[in-house]
């Protein structure tokens, strides 16, 4: 895993075609803005999980916040 220390309004660039920008940090969370080609798909890790686990046939139940 690489680990990198950025500021607000800065970026990382992966493969030259995908930009994750630190729009804001605060109160322990830290806002990205991620932008990719529409063939690359984008999710939050549990977003991710439930996807996989649709698909295998399972049945996910997530709490409502």
């Amino acid at each position: 895993m690489l680990v990198l220390t950025r500021k607000t309004g800065q970026e990382i660039i992966i493969d030259g075609n995908i930009r994750i920008t630190v729009t804001s940090c605060g109160d322990g969370r830290v806002k990205l803005g991620i932008s990719a080609p529409a063939h690359i798909k984008v999710d939050r890790a549990e977003i991710a999980a439930r996807i996989a686990a649709e698909e295998a046939g399972c049945v996910v139940e997530l709490a409502c916040r």
